[in-house]
């Protein structure tokens, strides 16, 4: 594994959330501390109780070595740097994981528009053109996606937007960004 770093858990991530969802809203959480206008973080998804079993010394700097009930089942562990100058499809398509880890999540900043502008958006432009156009557009959102995927085709997204940045106004689900899930998932494969 990569150098790594920890994750605490966040205190307002639902109790009745899956251990997915937790993971996918700690990480979230995580990198809202962080502040915006940060690169792309992968974190490696460990299941705790093995870490605590198997790298106990790892587990403690990690603080993990307590006998937490609220601490969730899955540790998010931070990964080196996403390369900047490489697009994210080719940096995900590079990665292969060690049999000790059960999932991956990303955390990326990205502009979105509305479903209702999608009629609007010229054809035929490259990336480049697109990418100018929707910063461009007045309706456009800057939001922050984390997608977290485990071995077992288990998905979940948070999605939280720039001007409500709060814990509490953090869309998740599933299916919210399905592109981004499935290169996570073929980084299993």
């Amino acid at each position: 594994m990569l150098p790594m770093s920890n994750v605490s858990p966040s205190p307002g991530t639902p109790m009745a959330a899956s251990p997915l969802t937790r993971a996918c809203l700690e990480i979230d959480e995580y990198a809202a501390g962080l502040g915006w206008d940060k690169p792309a973080r992968l974190f490696a998804l460990v299941d705790t109780a093995r870490l605590k079993k198997q790298e106990p010394r790892l587990a403690s700097q990690l603080g993990l070595d307590t006998d937490d009930a609220g601490q969730s089942s899955l540790t998010p562990i931070e990964q080196d740097t996403v390369p900047s100058g490489t697009p994210l499809d080719k940096f995900l398509g590079t990665i292969a994981w060690p049999d000790a880890v059960v999932g991956c999540a990303l955390t990326v900043e990205r502009l979105m528009l509305p479903p209702s502008a999608e009629a609007s958006v010229p054809e035929g432009l490259s990336d480049k053109q697109l990418a100018k156009w929707v910063a461009g557009h007045p309706e456009r959102q800057e939001v922050r996606i984390t997608v977290a995927v485990l071995r077992d085709g288990s998905r979940e997204s948070a999605v939280r937007l720039r001007e409500k940045d709060s814990s509490t106004e953090v869309l998740t689900g599933g299916g919210l960004v399905p592109g981004l899930a499935e290169a996570l998932a073929a980084t299993f494969v």
